[in-house]
């Protein structure tokens, strides 16, 4: 156990000081419960941006969302020392999402309705101009394995090895994905942006 793992043994977890991921996980596994409450704060939005993005129902990412770190804190003792947390519960929720996009596609054979309340998430309201919001709507018009990508790439900040893993795939197929996305997303903006001149 780390110095810094063994510090958070005894002191109570400020989630405003910055700990290190690795020591937290100690934390945790040593029997500290609010070590790993502070890994779902640091990463709790970011798992849900995911996977409102990849499943595009807020519902169903808040229940994915939970259901992560439901599961990661179950199998922390399979978690690698020297591994990044944020990779391995971004590949936990990513895999999460794509059991219930596969769910979907078994109990049904038409596209789902998209639901009333999704316009009206935490997202909408934030946004403010109209070209942010075009953004929003073109990433929304994506395949879900482009969007993924995106999502990770340019609104996670995540590199392309992290990416990879989380999604399974080789590094190569990230950089195809990620630079069609950006293919369509032109497109889609720029058919956008001569729609509103007409």
């Amino acid at each position: 156990m780390t110095s810094v793992a063994a510090a958070l043994m005894e002191a109570p977890i400020n989630p405003a000081e910055h700990v290190d991921d690795q020591a937290l996980v100690a934390a945790a596994l040593g029997g500290r419960p609010a070590a790993f409450g502070t890994l779902v704060e640091r990463y709790d939005r970011a798992i849900y941006h995911l996977a409102y993005r990849t499943l595009r129902d807020q519902e169903e990412a808040r229940d994915v969302a939970q259901e992560a770190f439901f599961k990661a804190y179950r199998s922390l003792r399979t978690f690698k020392p020297g591994a990044k947390f944020s990779t391995w519960i971004f590949s936990i929720t990513y895999h999460a999402c794509c059991d219930r996009l596969a769910r979907r596609k078994r109990y049904s054979n038409e596209e789902l309705p998209e639901r009333a309340d999704q316009a009206a998430g935490p997202e909408a309201e934030a946004i403010a101009s109209d070209e942010a919001r075009r953004l929003r709507a073109a990433i929304e018009a994506l395949p879900e394995k482009y969007r993924t990508v995106i999502t990770l790439y340019h609104l996670q900040g995540r590199q392309y090895d992290e990416i990879a893993q989380v999604l399974g795939m080789p590094m190569g197929t990230v950089k195809t994905h990620l630079f069609r996305a950006k293919e369509q997303l032109r497109r889609l903006l720029s058919e956008d942006a001569a729609g509103v001149s007409e």
